[in-house]
C-alpha cells in the first residue's frame, strides 16, 4: 500500500473536500479519525450554537450527514473506487440538548454489508448502503441520531 492509499491520506483528502464547501467550512468541521468501522467528525460548539446556548439542530443534522458521506466515500476510496456519494434519504432524531462540541460518529447500519455494497458498486457502477450516525450524549446514549441511505455513483 502506497502512502497515497493509506487511510490517513484518504482522511486528509476528505478534510480538503470539506474545507472547499463554504457552509461546512463555516461550521469548522474536522475529520477526527477512522477506527473499527467508525468515522468521526468534530466541530466546535462555538461555531454551531443556537439561541439557547446548545448545539443548533441544523448543525447536528449536517455533521451527522457529513459523517455518513465521509464514511461511504472513505470505504470506496480504500477499495480503489472513485465515486460521487450522496445522501438519498435520512431521518434525524434529536434526543437531548448538546452543550459540548459536536462529535458525529458514523458506521454502517447493523443490517448493512460493506462487501455486498462494494461488489455491487464494482459490478454496476452504483450502489447504496444504510448508515447510522450518532452524536454522543450522556450515560452512553446518543444525543442525536441519523439513519440514512447513501448512494454512490462511479465518476465518469
Amino acid at each position: 500500500m502506497s502512502e497515497s492509499d493509506s487511510p490517513t491520506a484518504h482522511l486528509a483528502a476528505l478534510q480538503q473536500v470539506l474545507e472547499r464547501m463554504p457552509p461546512v467550512a463555516a461550521m469548522q468541521i474536522r475529520v477526527d479519525g477512522y477506527s473499527e468501522g467508525v468515522l468521526s467528525l468534530r466541530a466546535p460548539l462555538a461555531a454551531n450554537v443556537n439561541d439557547k446556548g446548545n448545539a443548533f439542530g441544523g448543525s447536528l443534522s449536517s455533521a451527522l450527514t457529513l459523517s455518513g458521506w465521509a464514511l461511504v466515500t472513505l470505504r470506496l476510496r480504500l477499495a480503489g473506487f472513485d465515486a460521487d456519494v450522496y445522501v438519498a434519504d435520512s431521518h434525524v432524531r434529536y434526543l437531548a440538548p448538546v452543550y459540548e462540541d459536536l462529535q458525529a460518529q458514523a458506521q454502517a447500519a447493523d443490517e448493512a454489508d460493506w462487501e455486498a455494497f462494494l461488489a455491487t458498486f464494482a459490478q454496476r457502477g452504483k450502489a447504496r448502503i444504510e448508515v447510522v450516525a450518532r452524536q454522543p450524549g450522556e450515560a452512553g446514549k446518543p444525543a442525536a441520531e441519523l439513519s440514512g441511505r447513501f448512494v454512490a455513483f462511479a465518476r465518469r
